[in-house]
């Protein structure tokens, strides 16, 4: 499933997230640490993979278009399970 979103919410969701949660979504996908910080604007492609992010120039940092919204869905999962501790 593809998504477009803003690189601010995108790096808002990012630091929303719990200590950890980078490990976490990294475990349940069985994908490198360094692939998910890629996701979230990182740079790191020796140790990480490229995600299917495509980012536009604009207001509130650019648009992002991601390809696969699962480490985002994941993220969003761990959001909503610490919104109801």
């Amino acid at each position: 499933m593809t998504r477009t979103i803003t690189f601010n919410e995108l790096r808002n969701i990012k630091d929303s997230l719990p200590e950890g949660s980078m490990h976490r979504i990294a475990d349940e996908l069985n994908i490198s640490v360094e692939t998910v910080r890629n996701f979230f604007g990182g740079q790191n492609f020796k140790d990480g993979k490229c995600v299917g992010i495509h980012l536009e120039p604009g207001p509130d940092g650019g648009l992002v278009m991601l390809d696969d919204t699962v480490v985002l869905d994941k993220a969003l999962d761990i959001l909503r399970e610490n919104a109801n501790i």
